[in-house]
């Protein structure tokens, strides 16, 4: 049988970014911190790391954060930074304000420009994170663009071809599968993650990327009834989509 790794009450609740020890000490005075329905006093108290303390533990009246190991899917608006210094709005600005706090913290999963929209994962587990940006897992990223100008009939094969070369690099881009939607508007799914990618890829065929917006990774699509600047927590089965081909 596994041994269930135990935690301090104040450690693991500090780790959440509910505050120091001294903080979670004067919330658990104040009653604030309840495990199984009784009101936590020890602080010190340690209790087994176990899924379900998300249901069993409240604080200040509202079931505790995510454990460590979470993976959250955003719809990020354009005009939000994938970052956590820069200024003007940031996509840590549309989380819970402590959960800027946690450790290990929520980084990206790749980045999406500050005028792209869509699907964007953040994680604190580092080897979900790396697995999915390696270029060896070849995670398939989809986009839809809206164009300054109507396609020219070439961009299809052109993508699909391996032998594009973007300015400025040698190495020629993987085969991309381009869905045209409309004279303006197109489907592209890459499965690399260079440098604001999608954008030089029409810029290389002569056109510009006016809207950006990440529908899906591998098959994990972004939902219809998530609006902009929401968030869900995904589970092991949606975790698993990224991955299926």
């Amino acid at each position: 049988m596994t041994k269930v790794p135990t935690t301090r009450i104040d450690r693991l609740l500090g780790s959440l970014g509910y505050g120091s020890r001294g903080q979670i000490a004067q919330i658990a005075r104040a009653r604030r911190i309840v495990l199984d329905g009784v009101p936590i006093t020890d602080v010190a108290r340690r209790i087994p790391m176990t899924p379900d303390l998300t249901e069993r533990m409240t604080v200040h009246g509202a079931p505790l954060d995510p454990l460590p190991g979470v993976v959250v899917m955003l719809n990020k608006p354009p005009g939000y930074i994938c970052s956590r210094k820069d200024s003007g709005p940031l996509v840590y600005d549309l989380l819970p304000d402590r959960w800027r706090h946690r450790k290990p913290m929520l980084s990206p999963v790749g980045r999406l420009d500050k005028e792209t929209s869509g699907l964007l994962l953040l994680t604190d587990d580092g080897a979900l994170l790396h697995r999915i940006t390696s270029p060896n897992h070849a995670v398939e990223k989809t986009y839809r663009a809206s164009l300054a100008r109507p396609l020219e009939g070439h961009e299809v094969e052109v993508f699909a071809s391996g032998a594009l070369v973007l300015s400025g690099e040698k190495k020629p881009l993987h085969p991309a599968k381009l869905n045209v939607l409309s004279a303006t508007e197109a489907r592209l799914s890459i499965t690399e993650g260079r440098y604001h990618q999608v954008r030089r890829m029409f810029a290389a065929v002569g056109n510009h990327v006016e809207a950006l917006h990440r529908e899906a990774l591998g098959q994990l699509r972004l939902p219809d009834d998530l609006g902009e600047g929401a968030w869900v927590l995904l589970t092991e089965a949606e975790i698993a989509s990224v991955f299926a081909k």
